[in-house]
């Protein structure tokens, strides 16, 4: 049954489509769709499960994709209310950050100064819960550790002060994917910037590519697609000195493969053409072969390596509707026992749950999903992709996987009771 119409995406798109003037059918043309798949999806009876229509449909009717979504969903399951109850403390830090980092006079440090080595782990611990997908540990952990790292930098000088930029700006990034994530991109932003600011005052070229990317994750759950790939060319031709010849450095490799994955998904998600898509994947595949395949890049964030790029094909399918493509597009890798981390295991998981559901697969994409939700479960809770393809299900009924269905259901919050009921039958 489709969802009542407070909770279902479509209301939102409706919403937006006549604040924009504009009829179904002029919505229809725009997408390359029919009047009554608009009705569709504005009524709940359609999904909206690829950011490639949302973004679309966002750009149209000049509303934020955010808005469309209806994040942050705020969640109660999963540690959702304590993951949200530290996000005013991360802003206050992130904001104070920010100050410091432009040179702004008068600021003065708002705790004592804490030892380099305590702050060294405290930052690997919040990289560590990242990477771990439990999202709601990151968002305890960041508030004190930005604090302590603004006090760093304020207090400390040279090579001191340099290793707190270092980890400022580690911590940054680390926030920004839980930021993006929780469902607040323009915080996400605000993160991404206050790494950008620590890398510029240190110069490293390495470090700004980095930072690049996690600009380029701040952007793309922005929809703003044609800033990422400028962001991420920019980034690959400033790596290219590093990256390439006999003197090579493999973290330069690596960032580059990173960097390609990132422009992947712009393109998938509209920005270019599905050669464009294809392309940028197999640069990737490329630079991943390249550096072996033991090679997983944990210490930049970016998990790059082949399994990672098989997680990016995966989703690519999905959005340029070629899902086998996408999941069968890198071959010999074991996503779920190579690739060390959580948060990417889950994020594949879910496209690949995504991707069965579009070949007919629905038993099986229920079963992956609450697999994954049993290891990482707010992380599932609060995808938004995730949460579209349960709609899905829900609307259309999978009897063989009710009961799974129904937890899924219930723990996303996405009906009432009474409404689940007739989800898992009389």
């Amino acid at each position: 049954m489709p969802l009542s119409t407070d909770e279902h995406i479509g209301t939102r798109v409706r919403i937006a489509r006549n604040a924009a003037g504009l009829s179904q059918v002029e919505l229809a043309d725009f997408l390359g769709r029919t009047e009554s798949w608009v009705a569709n999806v504005e009524s709940g009876r359609q999904p909206l499960d690829r950011y490639s229509l949302i973004t679309a449909i966002a750009d149209r009717c000049d509303v934020d994709v955010v808005w469309i979504l209806g994040q942050p969903y705020r969640l109660q399951r999963g540690g959702g209310s304590l993951a949200h109850a530290h996000i005013p403390a991360l802003r206050t830090g992130m904001r104070r950050a920010g100050l410091i980092l432009s040179g702004h006079p008068g600021l003065t440090s708002q705790g004592e100064p804490v030892d380099m080595v305590a702050l060294a782990e405290k930052t690997r611990k919040a990289n560590v819960a990242r990477q771990a997908a439990n999202l709601p540990l990151v968002a305890t952990l960041l508030p004190p550790l930005i604090e302590d790292l603004n006090t760093a930098v304020l207090t400390s000088s040279g090579h001191q002060r340099e290793k707190a930029l270092r980890l400022l700006a580690d911590a940054a990034r680390t926030a920004r994917m839980c930021l993006n994530q929780l469902g607040y991109p323009d915080l996400a932003w605000s993160a991404a910037e206050v790494a950008a600011g620590a890398a510029t005052q240190l110069g490293d070229p390495l470090v700004k590519a980095a930072v690049a990317w996690d600009r380029c994750g701040a952007l793309l759950h922005q929809a703003s697609l044609r800033e990422t790939v400028a962001v991420a060319e920019a980034a690959l031709r400033d790596l290219e000195p590093l990256a390439t010849g006999r003197g090579a450095e493999d973290a330069a490799v690596s960032l580059r493969g990173a960097l390609h994955l990132r422009c992947s998904i712009a393109f998938a998600r509209g920005a270019g053409t599905t050669d464009d898509v294809w392309a940028r994947i197999d640069a990737a595949m490329d630079d991943a072969d390249r550096l072996g395949p033991a090679w997983y890049d944990l210490e930049r964030h970016t998990v790059f390596g082949r399994g990672t790029v098989a997680v990016h094909a995966a989703e690519a399918g999905v959005e340029v509707d070629q899902p086998d493509a996408g999941l069968n597009r890198v071959p010999e890798v074991d996503i779920l026992t190579e690739v060390p981390s959580k948060e990417r295991r889950t994020h594949f998981v879910i496209d690949e749950a995504r991707a069965l559901h579009r070949m007919g697969q629905s038993p099986a994409a229920v079963v992956k999903l609450r697999k994954a939700a049993a290891d990482a479960p707010y992380y599932v809770y609060a995808d938004p992709m995730s949460r579209a393809l349960v709609s899905d299900l829900a609307a259309k009924g999978v009897p063989s996987q009710a009961s799974a269905l129904s937890g899924l259901i219930r723990n996303m919050e996405l009906v009432t009771a009474y409404r689940l009921q007739s989800v898992d039958g009389p």
